[in-house]
């Protein structure tokens, strides 16, 4: 009998299966906090709260590309060693 996958690896097929998906529920779910934050501030006018969220949301944005660069990377060197030997 095959083992059923681990939670992890469910969460890593699902993730590659809906790209898209994954990317805009971790855009949502950033701005969605950065604003809850912000607004939890009170001495800020609100479209000062609203400009400091996306700039969070863009350091999210950013650091999530740059991740998602190096584990690319990583994923064809990987593979680029398994097939040469």
């Amino acid at each position: 009998m095959a083992e059923s996958p681990s939670s992890i690896e469910s969460i890593r097929k699902w993730i590659v299966e809906h790209k898209l998906r994954a990317v805009g529920c971790l855009w949502l779910s950033g701005i969605g906090s950065s604003i809850a934050y912000n607004w939890s501030r009170h001495n800020m006018k609100p479209s000062v709260k609203i400009i400091h969220a996306r700039f969070v949301l863009a350091d999210l944005f950013f650091s999530a590309r740059t991740i998602s660069c190096f584990y690319l990377i990583i994923r064809r060197k990987k593979k680029k060693i398994l097939s040469c030997t």
